[in-house]
């Protein structure tokens, strides 16, 4: 075209934005400005600040801001939160405010983009603070919460939330969307809140335009197996007209999970048949069904499948899925063998697979070399920490023993308190190890008390009594 204007211009970076292809978007931005027929509008900067938004771009996105104010007399709102979603989005939640606090117009989109900003660095302080002073809220904000809590482990506070979303009168606009439903199950999945769980099934059901939808499924999937009840899953999968890659994966997961391997390599045969191709996400889930059943020639057939029959380079997940397969089923020597073959270095979670062989095993000395391994990749892991003490204080080292308890006074690790969650009648309860705030607490010390002189009273009369 001889002279395309700015709106030509502008089609063209969104219609590599919207293939996912940002980089190209930005290279049409920078034709734009040495044309001599147009020059940026409104819409065609917020196409740059997006491009540079997905693509994590912060020196171009910076330059661009300079050029607002150089090519538009007074920008519109939609160019100051398309400045604040490139900054939160590149970690500088910081100029996000700044650009945010010289705004005189905030609607509802500016508000939930600076939300978003400080949920994407992981401060929900920030993004509480912001949430609460927001005037208006709409199903975006109050999903982008959802998932800010989701992301931190915090499912409980999601759950709370969704309540507060659904009972509040802001109107139709706050209906959840699939992302919505998606991090609910995410974080009931995380909890094993399996009644909650449900009810958001039904719920799902009685809305048009979920019961089909593929993402829902696939969170309904996940949330029934990390749950426990495998037999939902399993009629939900096979119920779905349309399944994805991930649909499969999911299953396969949640059957190795539950310690049904065989099935889950009955439903990777079923998934390949049907003409898709696995990923390495789902090499992951099948090896890992066969480390949980103990299949050590299907773990090893499926192994060499990832290279020479799909040519992917399996990743050290790969890797760590067999060396679990090889110490599970006490091949402990070709554990070994296959760490010191490995392209890369052994992260800790697989030398912290070989510390729990060693120890089973009762091979204190490689179990010595592994711990040690572990503290050099994670000097944080207070869990190795105790392991080594006591593989020190059963070979009566008591000088080792000592110096790994120095060491943790020193670098100031305390052991991580258990944490556990039970739903009772559609209430999720928290209990945290040595914390008592919970309003049971005193009488769970009460019945555990109990529990435990019951247990001493047993053991005495079957001393008596053989």
């Amino acid at each position: 075209m001889p002279n395309p204007d700015v709106g030509l211009w502008t089609s063209l970076q969104n219609l590599y934005l919207n293939s996912k292809q940002p980089t190209k978007a930005l290279m049409v931005f920078s034709e734009l400005i040495l044309s001599d027929y147009a020059k940026p509008d409104s819409h065609s900067i917020v196409a740059a600040l997006s491009a540079c938004a997905r693509s994590k771009d912060l020196r171009n996105g910076r330059a661009i801001h300079g050029m607002v104010y150089k090519y538009l007399q007074k920008p519109r709102p939609n160019v100051h939160n398309a400045l604040i979603d490139m900054y939160g989005k590149n970690q500088r939640v910081g100029l996000a405010e700044r650009v945010f606090s010289n705004t005189s117009f905030r609607d509802v989109a500016i508000w939930t983009s600076l939300l978003y900003g400080y949920i994407l660095n992981g401060d929900m302080e920030s993004a509480e603070r912001v949430f609460d002073e927001m005037p208006q809220r709409n199903v975006v904000s109050w999903t982008a919460m959802i998932v800010g809590y989701v992301r931190k482990k915090n499912p409980i506070e999601a759950l709370k939330l969704f309540t507060r979303m659904r009972h509040d009168d802001v109107g139709e606009e706050c209906n959840p969307t699939t992302v919505t439903i998606v991090a609910l199950l995410s974080g009931c999945a995380d909890i094993g809140a399996l009644h909650l769980g449900s009810s958001i099934h039904g719920y799902t059901n009685k809305r048009i335009g979920f019961i089909s939808d593929v993402a829902v499924n696939n969170g309904l999937i996940d949330m029934y197996v990390k749950s426990g009840n495998l037999d939902s899953a399993v009629k939900l999968f096979d119920s779905m007209r349309r399944k994805d890659l991930f649909s499969w994966t999911t299953m396969i997961s949640g059957l190795a999970l539950n310690g049904r391997g065989k099935y889950a390599l009955l439903v990777f045969d079923s998934m390949v048949e049907s003409g898709l191709i696995p990923n390495e996400v789902t090499f992951l889930s099948v090896l890992l069904a066969c480390s949980h059943a103990g299949l050590v020639i299907d773990g090893e057939r499926l192994f060499e499948k990832i290279v020479h029959s799909y040519h992917i380079k399996p990743h050290i997940e790969h890797f760590g899925c067999m060396v679990d397969l090889y110490v599970r089923a006490g091949r402990l020597e070709k554990a070994i063998r296959l760490i010191e073959e490995m392209p890369m270095k052994p992260d800790a979670v697989i030398w912290r697979s070989l510390l729990g062989a060693c120890l089973e095993n009762g091979n204190l000395e490689l179990a010595e070399v592994a711990g040690k391994k572990v503290l050099e990749l994670e000097p944080d892991d207070d869990a190795v920490y105790v392991l080594l003490w006591s593989i020190y204080r059963s070979k009566n080292r008591w000088e080792d023993a000592l110096r790994v308890m120095n060491m943790m006074r020193d670098q100031r690790i305390k052991k991580t308190p258990g944490c556990s969650w039970i739903e009772l009648d559609g209430v999720v309860h928290e209990f945290l190890a040595e914390v008592l705030q919970h309003h049971v607490g005193d009488n769970l010390v009460i019945v555990l008390d109990g529990m435990i002189e019951h247990s001493k009273l047993d053991v005495n009369i079957f001393l008596e009594w053989t």
